[in-house]
């Protein structure tokens, strides 16, 4: 079994494996890893997944992917909210359903177990087969379906991005186990093109960090572009010695928008303010290995006052990329290693060019 990763003088090993044990002990019986609050979301558990397979907690994370086979409904998608198993808000994100693509392929790549991946086949296609069907004719994938079927009259910048990669990660995983998803491969291309160059197809979030990181984490916006994006907000967004805000007109950085920063840096071979980035946020770990949320630095106050599993797997995925230990630390950077084949069929000038 690979070792847990370390970042020498930031994070050991050893202290990796203690926040992945901090995730395993809010995991419920059922195998959810729910937020402070009680609810579980497809997304955010399947990230603290990839951060119990990094640290080798094999067995926890087997239980939390069988959570997603019992919770998976027949279009493919999740409620969007579970509360002890029973629904809260019932609309099916589309960036949630995307994930359950990352997880699977970053679990093949970590593991090598085929058998496994095999068996989460049919989640990953029907999960898959839900976001394309909610794809524009422009090429964008919009936030929702609600229960009553009707898919949501927009889309978001971040939850697109973050399907882009699951589309990406679900067509390599179609090829290792051959059966060939052309499909999927066409929509990553049409919703490259409108990351990269329609804006407009976006709701404005813009005030929120993760719209201005996470086109180049999740693979669209790589090279020259994504470099003068980050540099543009930069000042914004991150407090020297803290890590990163949440939002950009509130004094208050967190945990997961710094770490998710720091993967983005990575993916753009910026390692130096990859490295400073990671050991800023380190404030927010607890003695006992979880991470505070985030941190209002004019009240001097963690806020909320909570301790989120979501936040320790950000980091043990950060501190994987940084250190390159498992085979499945590359799983953000690589997310924009595919060509990307514009059609013109949005009929943009640069969709033309």
């Amino acid at each position: 079994m690979t070792a847990a990763p370390s970042v020498p003088g930031v994070i050991t090993a050893e202290q990796v494996v203690q926040t992945a044990r901090s995730i395993a002990a809010v995991q419920d019986a059922t195998g959810g890893i729910p937020w402070p609050e009680g609810h579980v979301d497809a997304w955010n558990h399947i990230e603290c997944l990839m951060a119990l397979t990094v640290a080798g907690l094999h067995d926890e994370a087997r239980r939390g992917y069988d959570w997603l086979v019992r919770h998976q409904r027949p279009d493919g998608s999740w409620p969007m909210k579970l509360v002890g198993g029973e629904a809260a808000e019932t609309g099916g994100e589309s960036n949630h359903a995307a994930y359950v693509a990352v997880g699977v392929w970053h679990d093949l790549l970590v593991t090598g177990d085929m058998e496994f991946a095999r068996s989460m086949w049919p989640v990953v296609t029907k999960a898959l087969d839900f976001v394309v069907d909610l794809q524009t004719t422009r090429g964008e994938i919009v936030w929702e379906r609600d229960t009553a079927g009707e898919p949501a009259p927009y889309a978001l910048l971040t939850g697109s991005s973050s399907i882009h990669q699951g589309l990406r990660c679900g067509v390599l995983l179609a090829e290792r186990l051959g059966d060939p998803q052309p499909d999927w491969e066409l929509a990553a291309d049409r919703l490259a093109h409108v990351l990269t160059a329609h804006p407009e197809a976006f709701a404005d979030k813009s005030r929120f960090s993760m719209d201005w990181y996470y086109p180049i984490l999740g693979g669209a916006v790589r090279g020259p572009q994504a470099v003068q994006r980050l540099d543009l907000e930069w000042d914004t967004f991150v407090v020297p010695g803290l890590g990163a805000r949440c939002v950009s007109d509130q004094p208050w950085v967190t945990g997961a928008e710094s770490c998710e920063l720091v993967m983005t840096l990575d993916a753009l071979g910026d390692d130096e303010r990859a490295l400073t980035v990671f050991a800023d946020m380190q404030h927010l770990r607890h003695e006992d290995g979880s991470y505070w949320t985030g941190w209002q630095f004019v009240n001097g106050k963690h806020f909320p006052h909570e301790r989120s599993g979501y936040t320790a797997a950000a980091v043990i995925l950060a501190a994987d990329a940084l250190s390159r230990t498992t085979p499945g630390s590359g799983v953000f950077r690589d997310a924009g290693s595919q060509q990307v084949r514009i059609t013109g069929e949005c009929g943009c000038e640069r969709a033309h060019a």
